[in-house]
């Protein structure tokens, strides 16, 4: 038997509009631990880690591991009939192929109930290395999605490269280039809005922005957005989701085939 009351329902709300993009179907694994999600995008390019912890729930009881296939836009639209202060509670039977959506409205006058079925999907759990990384920024998320839609408008991909003194984002195509550079700033009067940079060594790498501006869907979760980077890993993307999880999205760094730009590799 699986149930979830989530009071702050538009939560659960805003993580599909974050991942439905990217994922189509995929396993959502609860455990005593909490509720979560692995999984790659079509082209097995990008991958999106989701985390749920139990105690951020108001009710949570999970008697067994369970693992539910859902197709992500069905869950999505189904998540779209409550309304933005419905509490949501998520509930499953043991060997069951449906769960159900309860949205209750804050007065309670309102109950809706939505059935869903379930789907077999294959997946297999890809294990992350926890990773040491070159560089880590923190910045206002709204400001990374600002710049990598306004990036987009001019190239497909993004060299992100961190210095002490600030992360760059720069990119180059048909109509021109453009650079945009965010100094570290830490004396804001607002945590939330600092850019923050701890750097063990200098890290350029290049993206594709098409991934970079679907990782934005989740800029509505956190005020502030963590970018790990490393010369040889992808980079984690990470929103964390008020007290009880985070939101993470690897993306592989494009290796730049110009003959000038080709570099040995160490």
């Amino acid at each position: 038997m699986l149930e979830l009351r989530l009071v702050q329902g538009s939560l659960l709300k805003k993580v599909m509009e974050a991942i439905k993009e990217l994922v189509t179907d995929a396993n959502f694994d609860c455990s005593a631990s909490g509720f979560s999600l692995q999984a790659m995008d079509s082209s097995h390019v990008a991958l999106v880690a989701l985390l749920l912890r139990s105690e951020g729930f108001e009710h949570y009881r999970c008697d067994r591991n369970i693992s539910m296939g859902m197709n992500l836009n069905n869950m999505s639209k189904m998540l779209k009939c409550a309304g933005n202060d419905d509490i949501i509670t998520i509930k499953a039977d043991d060997g069951s192929d449906t769960v159900t959506f309860m949205f209750e409205s804050p007065s309670q006058d309102k109950i809706s109930d939505f059935e869903m079925k379930l789907m077999d999907i294959d997946s297999e759990h890809l294990g992350i290395p926890e990773a040491e990384y070159h560089a880590i920024v923190r910045m206002p998320s709204s400001e990374f999605a600002r710049i990598c839609k306004d990036l987009s408008s001019i190239g497909d991909t993004v060299v992100i490269s961190v210095t002490k003194e600030g992360v760059k984002f720069s990119t180059r195509g048909d109509i021109g280039t453009a650079n945009i550079v965010c100094m570290q700033n830490t004396t804001v009067d607002k945590p939330e809005e600092a850019t923050v940079i701890e750097m063990n060594e200098p890290v350029s790498l290049t993206f594709a922005l098409r991934y970079m501006n679907s990782f934005t869907k989740a800029t509505p979760l956190s005020n502030t957005v963590t970018i790990s980077l490393s010369n040889e890993l992808p980079v984690v993307v990470e929103y964390k989701i008020a007290e009880m999880g985070y939101v993470r999205f690897y993306l592989a760094p494009k290796i730049e085939e110009d003959e000038d730009e080709t570099k040995p590799q160490v």
